[in-house]
């Protein structure tokens, strides 16, 4: 980062909006020196009490101390709904069923850091506040080095700098900020998923199915990144195959290629389900063999008998899915206690829901159409041709790079799921797939023409299109000043689209916090 401008700043923007998230998170704060900040916690608090949630909420079975309701006040918007499953196993292991759909990585971590990196504070704090300290530690740092990780993939991929650069600062607004911010798995899985998309553009696909897997073991959704693998082995056989002439004398070295590349693609694409399938295997152990007994304390037993949650052996009756033929826990789940399930969410009383998943849904399918027309041949030839423009060293740069193809698919088939699945739209691609920020970033810089005037260097490949009006500078190098402040800053006097890209980033960034934190839905 000390040689690059655009990376520093990527990374000082990403840290000044996660202080920026935390003191608009925390109720309160002992070293209130801004009556502004106390304005605002005291607006929010008392214009948004928490909202009586039917959402997981175990007993405590230790009386806090001074210190442990300090960070109980300062950090306890960091808790809130699916966030309370994650503190939950790292203090006290899997013990419900319906725990284990919150996958090991990240309640492994917060538990580790809470023994190592905080091991000092035992005697001031009890676990449970450990365990918050380390959320904040760890979803601050890996959503601040998930912004450089998107700017490196996006400088590989988009082969424009300046597109890179306003998509790295984006994210540090992203819509999904909250949860980035409270204990969730997303920023873990954030910023393993764009490395691993990085050092596989980078030719490191060894390193790539390493990251790839141990985002697969924070996030269900993370198998689906074998994929990547999958088309990077196959395009990159098929560009040889149309490298040189097809003589018969090439065809042994053609199969012997063919099992090298089949062999390493489906050894990674095993690696990367490894950890799910591994964690599939602990849950039937826990769950279904009946021997397995543990001594449960009473108020947690209670719960479970007054909430109906499953505990292992209960009464010796294994559950339904212990009998299945493939017995996966995880779906098993996501039917029986969250109703996720092909138009099962298509009902009148999720309108609100889908509501708020309408913007990323038209973002994403605006996306998929702007490439879609503009590569129609590369898109129906799976993007396993090789270009001319490829061929004479000018590959068109931007978000309509054939590049971003394999993106924009992934991209795709998490929102099709996703709508017709599930309402969490926001958070599961915004922590998934770059396309949202690329796009959004494309947008700004071809229409915004506040922007157009920063380019200063030589253009180095061909424009992404090419539409009257459009700058000619749009993937130009430009300053290392933040286009996205400048934009900020002159919101009065920018375009209609632009200020509809920003505001929803900026509306979803504040709104997220201030209902997420007071037990309100979102998306």
């Amino acid at each position: 980062s000390r040689q690059d401008p655009h990376l520093r700043e990527v990374l000082r923007f990403g840290l000044c909006c996660r202080a920026l998230t935390l003191l608009l998170q925390a109720r309160a704060s002992l070293l209130d020196f801004s009556p502004l900040f106390f304005f605002f916690q005291a607006l929010f608090n008392l214009l948004i009490p928490d909202h009586a949630a039917d959402a997981f909420s175990p007993p405590r079975l230790t009386d806090p101390g001074l210190w442990d309701l300090l960070v109980e006040q300062l950090l306890g918007g960091l808790s809130r709904w699916d966030a309370e499953h994650f503190l939950f196993i790292a203090e006290r292991g899997y013990l419900y069923e319906h725990n284990c759909a919150f996958l090991p990585l990240y309640p492994l971590s917060l538990l580790t850091t809470a023994w190592v990196a905080l091991w000092p504070f035992q005697q001031l704090l009890c676990l449970r506040s450990r365990l918050l300290l380390s959320a904040l530690l760890l979803n601050s740092l890996f959503s601040i080095l998930a912004a450089p990780a998107l700017f490196q993939l996006g400088c590989s991929v988009l082969r424009c700098r300046r597109a890179a650069f306003l998509a790295a600062l984006l994210f540090s607004i992203s819509p999904a900020n909250v949860f980035m911010a409270a204990a969730y798995s997303e920023s873990m899985f954030a910023f393993l998923v764009f490395t691993a998309m990085w050092q596989l553009e980078k030719g490191q696909s060894w390193l790539s199915g390493l990251l790839f897997s141990l985002a697969s073991g924070a996030r269900a959704n993370g198998i689906i990144n074998s994929g990547f693998i999958l088309y990077s082995s196959c395009k990159r056989f098929a560009l040889q195959l149309q490298v040189g002439s097809g003589s018969l004398k090439k065809l042994p070295l053609v199969w012997k290629q063919l099992l090298s590349v089949a062999s390493s693609a489906l050894l990674m694409c095993a690696g990367i389900f490894l950890p799910f399938a591994l964690f599939q295997y602990y849950a039937y152990v826990r769950f279904c063999d009946p021997s397995l007994e543990e001594p449960v304390p009473k108020p947690l037993l209670q719960l479970a008998l007054d909430k109906g949650y499953r505990l292992p052996s209960t009464q010796g009756i294994p559950p339904p899915w212990c009998s299945q033929r493939f017995p996966v826990v995880y779906s098993y789940i996501q039917d029986t206690y969250w109703n996720v399930g092909f138009l099962r969410y298509f009902e009148l009383r999720q309108i609100p829901n889908f509501l708020l998943a309408f913007p990323v849904t038209f973002l994403g399918c605006w996306a998929a159409w702007t490439f879609v027309i503009t590569n129609p041949r590369h898109c129906l030839t799976l993007g396993l041709e090789r270009r001319k423009s490829e061929e004479e060293g000018k590959p068109r740069a931007g978000f309509c790079s054939s590049a971003v193809f394999v993106y924009v698919v992934h991209a795709t088939v998490l929102l099709v799921f996703g709508f017709f699945c599930m309402h969490v739209l926001t958070r599961f691609l915004g922590s998934s797939s770059p396309v949202l920020y690329w796009f959004c970033a494309h947008l700004l810089q071809e229409h915004e023409p506040l922007l157009w005037n920063e380019g200063t260097d030589g253009q180095t490949t061909a424009p992404c299109t090419k539409k009257p009006g459009q700058s000619p500078d749009s993937c130009r190098e430009g300053p290392s000043g933040n286009p996205l402040m400048k934009l900020l800053l002159g919101y009065r006097c920018i375009t209609p689209l632009s200020k509809c890209v920003l505001g929803f980033f900026l509306s979803y960034w504040l709104l997220g916090l201030v209902l997420h934190c007071n037990f309100l839905p979102w998306t």
